[in-house]
This record gives C-alpha cells, structure tokens and sequence, in this order.
C-alpha cells in the first residue's frame, strides 16, 4: 500500500490534483527542454530561436519543415502596398521562401502548401504569380476561399517542406 502511494506516478497524479493550474506553467516551463529532447526547433522568422509567443512561423521536426500561415502583412503590418492579390500573393511567397529557406529547405522540397483566398475570383491572379516560384513544377496544393484574413490580407498560405541542408541560423 505504501510503495503505491509512493510510486512516481502516483506521487505525480496527487501532486497534479491539489495544483490544477501549475500543468500549464510546468509545461511552459519545460518547453525548451522538451523541444531539444524531442528534435522539436521552434523558430523565428529569421530563423533564431523563437521565443514564447503565441504562434511560431517556423516548426523544423524529423526533416519536415513546418510553416505557419503567412499573410501579405505577416512581417510588416505598417506597409503601404497596392491591394491586389498578385501583389498580396508576391509578399506571401516572399515570406514563404523565407521560412523555408531559414529552416534548411528551398522552393522545391515544398511538399505540400494550403492555399487560402478571401475570394476564388483571386485564384487566376494566384496562380499567376504562384507559377513564378515554382519553375520546376509546383508541390501538392490545396485552395479554398475563405470569409476574411486577418490583417486585410488577399490571401494566407502555410505549407511542409523538406530539410535538405542545415538551415538555423539561432
């Protein structure tokens, strides 16, 4: 009876029980633990170490590259640009490669990219200038329109990518 309540496990579920809130804190506090354990690197979009906001533009993972969605104003929201979508997809991809570039990977390890636009009447406009990125054949893409994007932008797109040298700078 006593090497149950004394087990770790016990020990940490009753521990966990009187402090209901400490879960959060203890996992925060341990994340950049977890994360070199795990092969987990959280980045910046310069590709330094990301600090604890609250999302991360760059994920790199067992050679996947992950990147969070990127606006027209995702890196420069004071920006005075044309309101086009060839214009708005430009930026996004300008961030795209960026990301991508930071976490070690290049425009043709994209492995997958979701595509979303506030309107699917911006989709010729779109591809005009998606094409321009990927000379040797795009990756696996999805485009769906949506109601609204945040910061007023056209359009939004996240995507995985393959690590195929070492990309962190940080």
């Amino acid at each position: 009876m006593l090497s149950n309540f004394i087990s770790r496990r016990n020990f940490a579920a009753r521990l966990a029980a009187l402090f209901p809130g400490v879960g959060i804190a203890g996992m925060a506090a341990t994340s950049v633990d977890a994360q070199e354990s795990s092969g987990v690197q959280k980045l910046d979009y310069e590709g330094k170490k990301a600090g604890t906001g609250f999302i991360t533009p760059l994920i790199i993972h067992n050679g996947v590259i992950y990147i969070a969605g990127q606006g027209a104003h995702s890196h420069d929201s004071k920006a005075e640009f044309p309101k086009d979508i060839e214009n708005h997809t430009t930026r996004v991809m300008d961030s795209v490669k960026t990301l991508v570039e930071a976490g070690g990977g290049t425009m043709d390890t994209i492995l997958q990219l979701t595509v979303y636009l506030t309107t699917i009447d911006s989709y010729d406009g779109m591809n005009k200038v998606f094409k321009t990125y990927f000379p040797n054949g795009g990756p696996a893409r999805t485009t769906v329109a949506v109601a609204a994007l945040p910061g007023d932008s056209l359009v939004e797109i996240n995507c995985t990518a393959a690590v195929v040298r070492s990309g962190k700078k940080g």
